[in-house]
């Protein structure tokens, strides 16, 4: 049944993916894209833009609008539910470990070596996009110009994406 493979491919993807909702893009383009082709690369692409814009986490919007296209309201919410139901359960399980080992050397070095690894995804994320974007001048001027602002002069995210919803309206 398309609902259950929904809850069991979300459920994978919470469960492996670590470093938040950038870091899951490989995994989650890897398994929607590729191995179960419920979207296509550009509608990938689409809803990754879609999902940074509106509330919410970006793994949660994007099984939302998977399993709603894929599968109705019932698909939505089994594949919502399968990508959250992983951190719940590992949230409440290390939160009394880690209580319990604060300040030991080794779970230090666990814990940084998982902040490199989710570096390392958002990055290949980011490569994922990357193709979208590099295909006009006016669309990597905007990024450039977003990424400047929001480096290094600090600019409000929400006003960086209202300008550049505009300039892409506008120019591309």
């Amino acid at each position: 049944m398309l609902q259950i493979k929904l809850f069991i491919t979300f459920f994978k993807i919470g469960l492996f993916s670590f470093g938040g909702g950038y870091a899951m893009l490989p995994l989650i383009q890897q398994e929607v894209v590729q191995n179960n082709q419920w979207i296509t690369q550009a509608t990938f692409s689409n809803l990754i833009g879609i999902s940074q814009t509106t509330p919410g986490p970006i793994a949660i919007n994007s099984a939302t609008f998977i399993g709603f296209r894929t599968a109705g309201i019932s698909g939505a919410f089994l594949a919502t539910l399968g990508v959250i139901t992983p951190s719940i359960i590992i949230i409440s399980i290390f939160s009394t470990i880690i209580s319990k080992l604060r300040g030991n050397t080794y779970l230090e070095a666990v814990m940084q070596i998982l902040k490199l690894v989710a570096i390392g995804l958002i990055a290949a994320a980011a490569l994922l996009l990357r193709t979208d974007v590099t295909n006009s001048y006016s669309s990597a001027i905007i990024f450039i110009l977003v990424f400047f602002a929001s480096f290094k002069l600090k600019v409000d995210p929400i006003i960086l994406i209202l300008l550049s919803g505009l300039a892409g309206f506008l120019f591309l």
